[in-house]
């Protein structure tokens, strides 16, 4: 039986399992960055990836409809009627399997997210017999990203502030909030709703765009770096990328012993979460906007039309910080081997992928951020234009891998 601790599950080591010392790896990760700016800055000189058009998404598969169902009901059955206690399988399911497993999975699978999700099936039988297939109201464009954007900060909450979050009563009472805020979203604005206020739908949206095999649905390997820019922009998509990264730097920084050695508290705790956050979007607003030869109008777009760019950056993060849970207990949550033995006895190993990880996320960001500022800067300006993002990128690198070797 799994026992759930979300705290120590995310320990993912210190720098002692690197076989170099972690400041050599910081440094040497820093300079990749720089170098592969310098490179792309001298020989990538128009814009490439900024007019890419795509087939229509393929309709939902019903056979993944049906799973999806059937999952969230034995988790849900999981939750109510197993143990009250951290041995429950279904906490495990919710934090590892869901909140882990997502990246992974839109990276291999692509967004298919949209045909498991059982609200979108819920959504589309509700429609069907009411002859309202796209809900009772248009789904108002002032809110944007923003719903999803406030669910992902609620999770991240629950797992990393909430002074029960290995409770089950809490992470069920989670979830039935959810559901029946999606399911009633779903219902009044149609499939409009998942696409912008759904938190997994948008997270694993997003995360799809990534993805180097499936594009649109449909099996087919290509250059991410083609897809990412089409990445639906509107009001609050900063604010949910920017909740995926400074969460995820918060839980890193939630095991220095800095912030061990304390009892902060909920609310202290709750405030520093939300400044995380805050900072990683509002460093990136900043970056972007530091050019010359734009308008106001013009200016006031550009972290919108970057924010492209740091989901590569999430994905890499996310995916270094999680990947000792997701490999160790991961497998067991879902009825296979436990592969904690190789967590154990290959850590030098995970802590050179995690890097590799981290920096490859960076430079595919630069990638992405230069291809769009070619394309938004004027002329004069593509080269200056984008000199503090690259040192705002450096800076990302630089504190993320120190919060992920340190802890």
């Amino acid at each position: 039986m799994i026992t759930f601790s979300p705290l120590p599950a995310h320990g993912l080591g210190g720098a002692g399992e690197l076989p170099v010392p972690m400041i050599y790896a910081v440094i040497g990760a820093s300079w990749a960055l720089t170098v592969s700016f310098a490179v792309v800055a001298w020989a990538w000189r128009e814009p490439r990836f900024d007019r890419e058009t795509f087939k229509t998404p393929r309709p939902r598969n019903p056979i993944l409809a049906v799973a999806g169902v059937v999952a969230v009901a034995l988790v849900l059955g999981l939750l109510f009627t197993g143990p009250a206690t951290d041995e429950n399988r279904g906490l495990g399911a919710v934090y590892v399997v869901v909140w882990v497993g997502l990246v992974p999975l839109a990276l291999i699978a692509g967004y298919v997210w949209r045909d498991l999700s059982p609200w979108r099936t819920l959504q589309a039988l509700v429609g069907r017999v009411t002859k309202r297939p796209d809900g009772w109201c248009p789904y108002p464009g002032w809110l944007g990203y923003w719903p999803a954007s406030i669910g992902l900060f609620a999770f991240a909450w629950l797992e990393l502030a909430s002074p029960h979050p290995a409770s089950v009563r809490a992470v069920a009472t989670w979830l039935v909030v959810y559901m029946s805020i999606t399911v009633i979203g779903g219902v009044v604005f149609g499939p409009t709703w998942f696409d912008r206020a759904d938190p997994f739908d948008v997270y694993s949206a997003m995360v799809a765009k990534a993805s180097p095999l499936v594009r649109d649905g449909r099996w087919a390997p290509h250059n991410p770096l083609r897809t990412l820019p089409t990445i639906p922009v509107d009001r609050g998509l900063l604010a949910v990328i920017a909740v995926l990264l400074g969460s995820t730097a918060f839980d890193s920084f939630s095991g220095l012993r800095l912030w061990t050695s304390r009892d902060p508290g909920v609310g202290f705790t709750s405030a520093a979460l939300f400044a995380f956050c805050v900072a990683a979007g509002t460093l990136f607003a900043l970056a972007a906007i530091s050019t010359g030869g734009v308008e106001r109008e013009e200016r006031a777009a550009l972290p919108a039309a970057y924010a492209h760019a740091l989901v590569p950056i999430a994905i890499g993060y996310v995916l270094a910080h999680y990947l000792t849970v997701l490999v160790g207990t991961g497998p067991e949550i879902v009825g296979l081997p436990d592969f904690e033995w190789f967590v154990g006895t290959h850590r030098p190993l995970l802590a050179t992928v995690k890097v590799t990880l981290v920096v490859l996320g960076h430079i595919t960001a630069v990638f992405a951020a230069h291809d769009r500022a070619l394309a938004v800067l004027p002329r004069a300006h593509r080269l200056t234009g984008q000199l503090v993002m690259l040192l705002l990128m450096v800076g990302y690198t630089f504190v993320g891998l120190f919060l992920l070797l340190t802890t």
